[in-house]
């Protein structure tokens, strides 16, 4: 049921939403609605799925930035971002936003003048295809306010399937200081701020295109990091044992 809003809604914006609410009701009856995080008929978001969105932010240095991230980009989370992000289900960045809210409040401000947040940009390619920035739809979301300062420069293909020397060297040079943000930028404390973290090439771009205006960048804070995995690489020569390395789950 949709009631009256606040008392400065005219009958006009009250009719419309009264419309809007019936056509999703409608949309609802043809297109049964999934939990985004298990598939449950029903509902967006069930109620098991939204408390594996709880933050347990976790740190990490990758590319030189340490990253704090809300949430493991696996299980329920990953198919929750996933959702958003490919299956155009906007709602869900309310449920995802407590994480890069407690991400950014774990960066931090190294000083008394306050942070300039950063998000990563959006390439004309997935503005097209999406119709919204998916980084600064979750900031807004999170109540964190965000200069787009940055701007891609050229095309890079899918990172996906990528291995980090690759995914780094596709990114390189992609991304420059967005017109008259230099002016904004130089010598400011910036946090840069994304969805998801893997190897970090792309957080490493940005930082490096803010650099080049001038700022400093302080770090980083993403909603979710892909998890890492050990694995032996090679027996030291001295002792014989095992040394360990670490693999990203995804480039």
């Amino acid at each position: 049921m949709v009631s009256p809003g606040d008392a400065d809604e005219g009958p006009g914006a009250y009719l419309a939403r009264l419309a809007r609410a019936a056509g999703a009701e409608a949309l609802a009856l043809v297109f049964p609605v999934a939990c985004a995080g298990c598939g449950a008929l029903d509902a967006t978001l069930c109620v098991p799925c939204e408390r594996m969105l709880q933050p347990d932010v976790r740190r990490r240095i990758v590319a030189g930035i340490q990253v704090c991230s809300g949430l493991d980009f696996d299980g329920v989370p990953a198919r929750v971002l996933r959702a958003l992000k490919a299956d155009g289900r906007t709602g869900l960045a309310r449920a995802l936003a407590p994480a890069l809210a407690a991400a950014v409040a774990a960066a931090g401000s190294p000083g008394p003048e306050p942070l300039l947040v950063v998000p990563v940009p959006t390439s004309r390619a997935a503005m097209r295809r999406r119709g919204y920035r998916v980084t600064e739809l979750l900031a807004r979301r999170a109540g964190v306010h965000t200069i787009r300062a940055l701007t891609s420069v050229r095309a890079t293909a899918d990172q996906r399937g990528l291995s980090a020397l690759a995914r780094a060297g596709n990114v390189a040079g992609s991304m420059r200081a967005a017109r008259g943000a230099p002016a904004q930028l130089a010598g400011r404390s910036v946090l840069l701020v994304d969805d998801v973290v893997t190897t970090g090439a792309t957080l490493g771009e940005a930082a490096r295109a803010l650099r080049a205006a001038g700022a400093v960048v302080t770090g980083a804070a993403t909603v979710a990091a892909t998890a890492r995995r050990h694995r032996p690489v090679a027996a030291d020569s001295g002792t014989g044992r095992l040394r360990t390395g670490h693999i990203a789950t995804s480039a």
